[in-house]
């Protein structure tokens, strides 16, 4: 299934159902260290045209993330309300009053009055509608622009719904061409819940892969930016993390071609349900 998406620039954004714009393209830093490297990776995706920051509580770097974005603010680089910043709940803070703490730890440690959007990280069983009623209060009070969840196969979506007054704005899930999630993915269109890719790369495991590698050099792009363009045209907001500028500026270089609907479903014909995280029905941690 191809979905055409409308991302013709770094900075263009997507219409969550709230009606808050989200960037389709931003900097994850997933297993980046708090210290100098992180914030001048951060500085450097702003100061090449990256709108939207993607971190968790579980990552500890929310401090050296909030540093490198005041730092960009201070610079002139960009305003805080053109920035998109993202984080998440950990699965230990999980409940209602714990998750309020967890987002005022959040907060405190990236030094933001507000996030642009909230998640839960996992579903972790028996806590997470707790959590969800928790994002609700926060939403409803107007202290972050969009809620969402992360990891959710549909039938936690289901049972978040099913006693929801808010539906999740975001899911955000490993997505990859060895994961393509299209049930999950179909699910999620029929709610107007925006699908978000985290490890879109497989953690480097398909840069090396034949279908992917012939594709890229026929569009004289790297198999990075291949895989990067699919999920574009899939629909799916994409966050790849590095800590290199060159490689933040390529990742990012998607916006000069287009993927055919046959390079589409050779890329599409790559999947085997294959995980490089935890499988979120089996994850407890």
């Amino acid at each position: 299934m191809t979905t055409t998406q409308t991302a013709q620039h770094l900075q263009d954004t997507t219409t969550l159902h709230n009606e808050v714009r989200m960037p389709w393209f931003g900097l994850g830093v997933f297993k980046v260290e708090e210290g100098e490297e992180l914030v001048q990776a951060v500085k450097a995706a702003i100061k090449n045209g990256y709108r939207s920051i993607d971190t968790a509580a579980i990552y500890g770097n929310e401090t050296g993330v909030g540093q490198a974005i005041r730092e960009a603010i201070a610079e002139g680089l960009v305003t805080r309300e053109e920035l998109f910043v993202t984080s998440k709940v950990w699965n230990a803070d999980l409940g209602y009053e714990s998750t309020i703490a967890a987002y005022e730890t959040s907060l405190s440690k990236l030094g933001l009055e507000y996030l642009d959007l909230y998640l839960i990280h996992w579903p972790k069983a028996g806590k997470y509608k707790d959590a969800w009623r928790a994002l609700e209060t926060l939403y409803k009070e107007g202290r972050v622009k969009a809620i969402g969840v992360s990891n959710f196969q549909i039938h936690h979506l289901e049972d978040v719904m099913k006693d929801a007054t808010v539906k999740p704005m975001i899911n955000q899930v490993e997505f990859h061409p060895m994961l393509s999630q299209e049930p999950l993915r179909a699910f999620c269109a029929t709610q107007n819940i925006q699908l978000e890719a985290w490890s879109p790369l497989m953690q480097g495991q398909l840069l090396d892969h034949p279908v992917l590698s012939e594709i890229a050099a026929r569009h004289g792009k790297s198999i990075a930016q291949v895989i990067l363009r699919w999920d574009l045209q899939h629909g799916v907001i994409t966050i790849p993390k590095s800590i290199k500028e060159q490689r933040i500026i390529d990742n990012a270089a998607l916006f000069d071609f287009a993927l055919s609907a046959e390079d589409m479903a050779r890329i599409d014909a790559l999947n085997e349900d294959r995980r490089v995280g935890p499988d979120p029905d089996n994850f407890d941690f």
